[in-house]
């Protein structure tokens, strides 16, 4: 089945629906199709369906299930497709393993997802430790993924990019700043890996958020890739919070020079002069942004009713 995009995933769906008898593969075709658009809520639905119809699940149904709850951020979802594995003793493979950690780790029983680590044994890949690691960073609990990072070195898996966005991410996220350093001049130094915009992202993340943001600046005037605007914006925040408004004031007035039509770039400059209680410059601002049709975006929140995802917007 085609499933690379929201029409082929549409005219996959018909040729299903079309079909005389559905087995396990077929399911785990329109599930997985679903589950990679990102049409989460929709993946979990077939695999109710596919339950319904009394077809037994394999690894790679399950897999792609997984992956479902955890773009859905679904710890409930996922622990009740955990316990269809064992309903139905599904042998787990790496790649099941790796699905369960990662929906535990990122859905917030991170505590489970080590569990689950630990009894892979051979089967652990570079995934399994990154999965590990990610979820670590995400709850804070960066010298644990520090350490975890030390382990794997030790055991004779080479890192790569991925699990040092992760590692960098762990250390912004813990104050490591120290050890991000140290971490961030390896990648190239001793393991050969060349930082991509993603690892210098985290890097001035990490000083913006220890205060030291007239170092995040220099250090993005000597990177060697140009920046992205979410880095710009990184150090507008961080300038804003730690009082180094003129150096916010330039950086937003070449990001607007980058792109006028970026909304955000015209409000992140208003909250400065905001904050330097300079009124005519905010004003001026305002004026720009309504000449040009824009207004401040407003904020959005998700919530979970009865395993839907809904957005609510506020009102302006």
């Amino acid at each position: 089945m085609y499933c690379c995009d929201t029409h082929g995933i549409d005219a996959a769906r018909k040729v299903f629906d079309e079909m005389p008898k559905w087995d396990c593969v077929t399911w785990s075709a329109i599930i997985g199709g679903y589950a990679r658009l990102k049409m989460s809520a929709d993946a979990v639905q077939l695999f109710r369906d596919m339950q319904s119809h009394r077809v037994r699940p394999d690894e790679i149904t399950m897999v792609a299930v997984l992956s479902a709850c955890t773009d859905l951020g679904s710890l409930e979802l996922g622990i009740w497709v955990e316990s269809c594995i064992e309903e139905e003793m599904i042998q787990k493979n790496t790649e099941l393993y790796n699905a369960l950690i990662d929906m535990f780790a990122k859905c917030g029983d991170v505590d489970k997802a080590i569990v689950l680590f630990r009894s892979m044994d051979e089967k652990r890949s570079i995934i399994s430790w990154t999965s590990v690691i990610v979820g670590l960073a995400m709850h804070g609990r960066g010298t644990e993924a520090v350490a975890l990072f030390e382990e794997m070195v030790g055991s004779g898996v080479a890192p790569d990019g991925v699990v040092f966005i992760a590692l960098l991410s762990a250390c912004t996220h813990s104050g490591l700043v120290e050890q991000g350093r140290e971490y961030f001049e390896s990648m190239r130094a001793i393991y050969g890996i060349e930082p991509k915009i993603e690892h210098y992202g985290c890097m001035v993340d990490m000083l913006c958020r220890a205060g030291l943001v007239k170092e995040a600046f220099e250090f993005v005037q000597e990177m060697p890739i140009e920046p992205n605007p979410i880095i710009g914006r990184t150090l507008i925040n961080a300038c804003r919070a730690h009082g180094e408004l003129k150096l916010g004031e330039e950086i937003s007035a070449q990001l607007i020079k980058n792109d006028p039509l970026y909304e955000s770039n015209y409000v992140l400059l208003s909250d400065i002069y905001a904050k330097m209680s300079d009124w005519e410059k905010k004003r001026s601002v305002r004026e720009a942004m309504e000449k040009k049709g824009m207004k401040k975006i407003p904020g959005r929140s998700q919530i979970e009713l009865e395993n839907e995802i809904h957005k609510v917007v506020p009102q302006l």
